[in-house]
């Protein structure tokens, strides 16, 4: 019998990599929140793979960029110290726009870690494979990475191999969770992520990236087979709120629509959700909000 085996592995990359693309097709079901937008994800979210002799625990982090508030310098910081924190390293990068002096920048801050790091090649349903070979030997200058993977955390090609490469380099080790839970966020994180992502779907410029959400009451109520929801949008502007709620209240109820149908695919249950709109001026930049928000 194989000796079982544990380990964390950080995601990293810039933003719109696909790195929680990449962790949803990885465990099998929906834990981060997507969109084609950068900057989707603001803070750490772990997912737990378990298989018979393995339980393989992966951190998707927010996109590493230049920071422009508070909030960005939060996310930045986190998605650091998931890289310190691990025992293996998957750095993102897109087979089509390879974002190679990026990428180095990235490498220089980790590089002190002494971790072991794979390059993941994402996307490569865009390009053709002497491209792809062209992405490596321009990384293979930068670093001397343990694997190169090419894959499509999309439509899942090349996941597998990747779960089995990663097994291989995670120390022997505990079963640090049981088996049957996937991420250790709150039941409220994930639905106040999941109204999020719709905001994020539906809206454009500033608004996704002005727009927080705060769950003020969940409550399951079995003899109703409901669980009912309130969650508030934070916005910094009053125009920013108007365009959220829309002409009649029409935004605000195709957001919550979609919202309520996701969190219904996630918890098995039907849900009544109400969501309200706040105006709270420049909380992206104020130190005791972000901290009560989760992003300290």
């Amino acid at each position: 019998m194989n000796p079982f085996k544990s380990g964390f592995i950080s995601i990293l990359g810039k933003p719109n990599v696909g790195k929680s693309t990449l962790l949803n097709r990885i465990l099998g079901e929906k834990i981060a929140i997507v969109s084609e937008k950068p900057q989707t994800t603001r803070t750490r979210i772990l997912g737990i793979k378990n298989s018979a002799d393995a339980q393989l625990i992966f951190y998707d982090t927010p996109g590493i960029h230049i920071p422009r508030s508070r909030l960005h310098n939060s996310m930045v910081h986190s998605a650091f110290k998931a890289g310190t924190e691990a025992d293996l390293i998957l750095l993102l990068t897109e087979a089509q726009r390879p974002q190679i002096e990026a990428d180095q920048l990235i490498l220089k801050t980790l590089l002190p870690s002494q971790v072991p790091i794979f390059l993941i090649i994402n996307k490569i349903d865009l390009v053709k494979k002497a491209s792809i070979l062209s992405v490596i030997d321009a990384y293979q200058a930068l670093h001397p990475f343990q694997e190169f993977i090419p894959l499509c955390a999309l439509h899942g090609e090349g996941v597998d191999l990747l779960l089995e490469t990663v097994q291989k380099y995670v120390p022997q080790g505990p079963k640090y969770f049981p088996d049957d839970v996937a991420t250790d966020q709150s039941e409220r994180f994930i639905a106040a992520e999941m109204i999020r992502e719709k905001i994020f779907q539906r809206t454009y410029q500033e608004i996704p990236y002005s727009v927080s959400v705060t769950i003020e009451s969940f409550k399951d109520e079995p003899e109703k087979k409901l669980l009912s929801i309130s969650a508030v949008i934070i916005v910094e502007k009053k125009s920013q709120k108007a365009i959220l709620i829309g002409k009649g209240g029409k935004m605000l109820k195709k957001i919550g629509t979609e919202a309520r149908r996701e969190i219904e695919l996630f918890f098995h249950t039907r849900v009544f959700l109400q969501l309200w709109v706040k105006v709270v001026k420049d909380w992206s930049d104020n130190p005791r909000l972000l901290d009560e928000m989760g992003y300290g």
